[in-house]
């Protein structure tokens, strides 16, 4: 048995700190997660998006429990996704940020009632099938009832820095 490395247990902030650093190496695509509030688009950047069964094709997505996205999707029980391209940083910035603005010169268009950003990797229309308690977050489950992929790579982010997903070259 290995005891050159101790199982270090260390207070929750110190926790927290050390979970954040971890999990900051682990490369996630990059999304927008939207909704539309009567004809006024909302939106958010949302890297804490998951794949969930092929039967039924459900995702996950996780939103702060005081966004104004979060309590559209409670009301409406919908959300778009909009997978960024390797190319979209920039809205990956401009949706993170606070504001009602988000959409100002940005080219979108309503799909399936939804915001629906031009050139993503991929879009999925998605019925919230439930809202579970994530600790600061919620996580909603989608059922997915659209999907539209491009032949692009996506967006990720790792390391706190923007990237795109490369092949292994193979021998």
């Amino acid at each position: 048995m290995d005891t050159s490395k101790e199982h270090v247990v260390g207070s929750p902030a110190t926790l927290a700190v050390r979970f954040r650093q971890a999990m900051a190496t682990l490369c996630t695509p990059v999304t927008v997660v939207t909704g539309m509030d009567g004809d006024r688009p909302h939106g958010t950047t949302v890297s804490a998006f998951g794949s969930l069964p092929m039967d039924p094709t459900m995702v996950t997505v996780a939103l702060d429990r005081g966004s104004a996205l979060l309590a559209m999707v409670r009301r409406t029980r919908r959300f778009g996704v909009n997978v960024l391209g390797s190319d979209q940083s920039d809205l990956a910035l401009r949706f993170a940020r606070k504001g009602t603005d988000k959409f100002v010169g940005v080219e979108w268009h309503a799909a399936e009632g939804l915001p629906r950003l031009t050139g993503t990797q991929t879009w999925l229309s998605c019925d919230a099938a439930e809202l579970v308690d994530g600790g600061d977050h919620v996580i909603a489950l989608g059922l997915v009832t659209e999907i539209d992929t491009v032949p692009t790579s996506p967006l990720t982010y790792c390391a706190r820095s923007f990237g795109t997903h490369l092949d292994h070259e193979h021998d």
